[in-house]
């Protein structure tokens, strides 16, 4: 226990005396002349690559290009977005509803990019939602959201969305065991150890459109899984979780759940738990979990609430997972190209462990167990061992894999990466990352074919690097140059708060599969407009749709009345353009709402109940042409009790008996 509190003390007072310290010795190594070349994109040239970076609390993905660090584009995932309409519009509030109701915001974490025979293929990339647990898959043909499905059983979704080779399984671990969703969950806090439980979800993925469903969960012992990679290769078939809180404490974790050496590894074998499924050893759960799906053909959304998934029990099927001693705390859990080696990343060691394949599977089958934890195998330390990186640094957090034998280590405590080879785990650079590094991201560094090009770290604390913005400053992001023996840093660059894990991928994979329109006879919403001659106004009760259009630089109709005050009004509108990037944007005066961001040939919906009579422009909100100023309207509404009918034009001034 005692060196248990000193470590702890030694790693808090090592970061805080990090985070005071002015800029690091060596800042000679900081970008400048040549080296910022590197970086250099010239003004109408492409970028080699597309970096996905997860937004953490913004609950959103920003893309921005490399090596220049532009930012692309965000993309809305889990939290409401005004830039594009996103949970504003009535076609994409269903993407946000959960089995607790509408949810307009989440944490996401990390980032996953589709793969084809362990390469990155440039289809999909699937998103976390940490806090309340979800999965989303953004199709990057269009760079929006295609789909998100929430995780029953589960509380917290850290350890995810991390998949297998072929991309299978996107598979999530939970954060924070809770009782299960079918048991009584109000209970003791203190009867964490006899009531809680940690759950992995599988969630299969359609090999041609990409649509999910949760195939299966597998019941653990009440522990927090942190992060999580899939096997490849020899060991495709398996997926292992870093494990941390092994003590199962409910209170002050960062002491309690500190007390032991080692944590764990867990290895699971998911191809043996296919079988069990196919055996029919699943057993039906009910649960309630949402379901959504946004139609490119519909331009909505639709959420459906599922009741049921399948279980399977680690207590009773013991051959599923095995639990492998790491030190302490655990986060990084990475799987090298090859699929041999396992690197674990103990915030609180000194060490790296490297475990191998091989040497596991000799271990599970000659039995070489240390015990049991909660009816899991636990496999001895050194059966599992391949060998440790002894001295590499102060706070291991993550690897990433070149591709050429070297892996490449965030350390948080002491600021770096350290570059070290696997086979025989002998450090051969650091360089100083400028203050407190998290994750790391290497093209294709996770995969089978590695792109070793540029190293990304992404910094949780860089005070001095930046021009300060108040008490928080700028979230940032920091390209090494990998190609030769030495990491050289070529480029800052800000991001949007607070960058976790991150994906990137050469951009001859994705940009020329882009969906530039959608076709105005393919367009199949509901209340489209197809032409201006169909634009009108209806009214159905106290409900108002008006089908309306946009098309450079006006609005069809463009003046309303007969409107009353507590009317929902819904204006579809229909963008009638079919020229690449000629958004049309629409907004009205006194609307509790978002504008609509409406793509060519594409339907969108604005719902606005008036609360009170007068006279409120509407216009668009997206710069279109030298005219835009021009592109507006009004909407007159009048009080509730009013006789005045439904009047709409364009072109023309509303008759004047309608005064």
């Amino acid at each position: 226990m005692k060196t248990n509190q000193f470590l702890l003390a030694y790693v808090f007072a090592a970061t805080i005396v990090l985070a005071v310290a002015c800029k690091p010795k060596n800042t000679s190594n900081a970008v400048s002349g040549d080296t910022a070349a590197k970086a250099y994109v010239a003004p109408g040239q492409y970028d080699s690559y597309y970096n996905f970076v997860s937004g953490g609390f913004s609950g959103q993905i920003s893309t921005y290009g490399l090596p220049s660090g532009r930012l692309l584009r965000v993309i809305p995932v889990f939290s409401v977005d005004p830039e594009k309409g996103w949970g504003y519009s009535e076609e994409t509030k269903p993407m946000l509803n959960t089995s607790h109701g509408f949810v307009p915001w989440d944490d996401l974490h990390h980032t996953e990019m589709s793969q084809t025979n362990g390469e990155i293929d440039g289809r999909w990339v699937f998103g976390n939602a940490n806090n309340t647990p979800r999965v989303a898959r953004i199709d990057l043909k269009t760079f929006r959201t295609a789909e998100i499905i929430e995780l029953p059983n589960s509380a917290g979704n850290h350890s995810s969305p991390f998949i297998t080779e072929n991309t299978e399984y996107v598979i999530a671990g939970t954060r924070f065991s809770v009782p299960p969703d079918n048991a009584n969950g109000d209970v003791a806090i203190n009867t964490y150890k006899q009531n809680f439980k940690g759950y992995i979800s599988f969630i299969s993925v359609d090999k041609e459109k990409g649509n999910m469903d949760i195939a299966f969960q597998i019941e653990c012992p009440g522990v927090n899984f942190d992060l999580s990679h899939a096997g490849k290769g020899k060991s495709h078939g398996w997926f292992f979780f870093s494990c941390y809180n092994t003590e199962q404490a409910s209170t002050l974790l960062e002491v309690n759940a500190s007390q032991k050496d080692k944590d764990f590894i867990m290895a699971v074998n998911w191809k043996k738990a296919e079988e069990y499924i196919k055996a029919g050893k699943g057993k039906k759960v009910a649960v309630k979990y949402a379901h959504n799906s946004y139609s490119d053909e519909t331009h909505s959304a639709t959420s459906t609430i599922r009741t049921e998934v399948l279980v399977l029990d680690s207590k009773e099927l013991t051959d599923i997972c095995y639990m492998i001693p790491c030190p302490k705390s655990p986060h990084g859990c990475d799987v090298d190209p090859t699929g041999e080696y396992i690197v674990g990343s103990g915030k609180l060691a000194a060490i790296i462990p490297v475990f191998s394949f091989d040497k596991l599977q000799s271990a599970i089958a000659n039995k070489q167990y240390d015990g049991m934890y909660e009816g899991i195998p636990v496999v001895k330390y050194e059966a599992a061992l391949y060998g440790e990186v002894k001295k590499p640094g102060l706070g291991p957090l993550h690897t990433e894999f070149d591709g050429k034998g070297n892996a490449y280590t965030s350390f948080f405590v002491s600021s770096e990466v350290v570059k070290w080879n696997i086979k025989d785990l002998k450090v051969l650079d650091r360089v100083p990352t400028f203050y407190s590094v998290g994750h790391l991201c290497i093209p294709g560094g996770d995969s089978k074919k590695p792109s070793p090009k540029y190293l990304i770290a992404y910094n949780k604390i860089t005070k001095d690097r930046y021009l300060p913005t108040g008490p928080e400053l700028a979230q940032s992001a920091q390209l090494f140059d990998i190609s030769g023996d030495k990491m050289q840093m070529i480029l800052d660059f800000p991001t949007i708060g607070e960058p976790h894990y991150a994906q990137a991928v050469e951009a001859d994979k994705i940009k020329e599969k882009q969906v530039k329109i959608f076709k105005i006879d393919d367009n199949k919403h509901a209340y489209v407009t197809k032409g201006e001659k169909d634009a009108k106004v209806v009214r159905e009760g106290n409900k108002v749709h008006v089908y309306m259009t946009s098309i450079r630089s006006h609005f069809a109709p463009d003046n309303i009345e007969g409107v009353k005050v507590g009317d929902e009004i819904y204006f579809h509108v229909t963008n009638l353009e079919q020229d690449w990037d000629v958004p049309h944007g629409f907004a009205v005066k006194g609307a509790n709402n978002a504008e609509l961001l409406i793509m060519p040939g594409e339907t969108c919906t604005l719902k606005w109940v008036p609360e009170k009579a007068g006279m409120y422009p509407m216009y668009c909100t997206d710069f279109c042409s030298a005219l835009h100023q021009e592109m507006q309207g009004y909407i007159r509404v009048s009080p509730a009790g009013s006789n005045n009918a439904i009047k709409f034009s364009l072109g023309e001034s509303v008759p004047e008996a309608s005064k």
